[in-house]
């Protein structure tokens, strides 16, 4: 089989089953580390729910992700510039950064949108930057992936979670991650693979921990593992809001505005 990040060859790794019933074949990349089922024909079952039950840290998630993003965005980017979340869910992370001052927007085709109603993405819109978080282990092409989401949306820079590992892939039953009983995690990277992935884009990465920012910008690489502590994003989560002005009531009069 081959890489579907850089087209080498992919060898078998180790076979597990998902949601309960499917044996699946996972293939590791000795050159660029990473590691990928076979082609994965029961995706469809796997997102009849677009938000698996289990996940029950996914308030706690998107409120440390905000946060972080806050204040990383206020520090790296034009702080009045747009900004879109893809596959974002039931809209909770948007509605999270409007309330700071940020002018962000959603979209999500498999998932309906909550609590960022109003502030969906038009086709054409353009984006300073473009955050998609827990998104990459569930594509499999993520090369193509990453391609088409900052051609549609002409931003420069992609700001990402995932979780890494390092060497060969974990013991199928040590890793968390890799969530067999839900189905939908199909793709597993290293920092390696995310440098393969930015250089194919002709862009820099950056990344501490889970994030992960792929962009044409230089950034001194100690900043970026600054702003993305989690200690220190919330020691320093008031500076956005001191500098910015919450959406929250114009969000909420412009939706009233709309429905008369």
């Amino acid at each position: 089989m081959r890489c579907r990040i850089c087209s080498n060859a992919a060898d078998h790794a180790f076979n597990a089953l998902l949601l309960f019933k499917y044996e699946a074949e996972f293939f590791y990349c000795e050159t660029c580390g990473f590691l990928q089922t076979a082609e994965p024909h029961w995706l469809d079952e796997a997102y009849e729910d677009a938000v698996v039950a289990a996940d029950t840290g996914v308030l706690q998630r998107n409120q440390s992700l905000a946060t972080m993003s806050a204040i990383l965005l206020y520090a790296l980017f034009p702080s009045r510039s747009k900004f879109l979340d893809y596959a974002g869910g039931y809209g909770l992370f948007v509605r999270l950064m409007r309330d700071v001052g940020f002018d962000f927007y959603w979209s999500d085709k498999y998932c309906e949108n909550v609590f960022a109603q109003g502030f969906e993405s038009k086709p054409g819109e353009t984006f300073e930057l473009v955050t998609t978080f827990e998104v990459l282990e569930h594509v499999s092409d993520p090369l193509e992936f990453i391609r088409d989401v900052l051609a549609k949306s002409s931003a420069t820079s992609l700001l990402f979670s995932t979780e890494l590992f390092s060497g060969r892939p974990p013991d199928p039953n040590q890793w968390w991650y890799y969530c067999f009983e839900a189905g939908q995690h199909i793709s597993f990277f290293q920092r390696r693979t995310l440098e393969a992935l930015a250089a194919q884009l002709g862009r820099k990465l950056y990344s501490h921990g889970s994030v992960h920012l792929i962009t044409s910008r230089s950034i001194p690489p100690i900043l970026f593992r600054i702003l993305t502590s989690r200690f220190l994003a919330r020691a320093l989560s008031f500076i956005p809001r001191l500098g910015m002005r919450s959406r929250t009531m114009a969000d909420h009069e412009r939706l009233i505005k709309q429905r008369r």
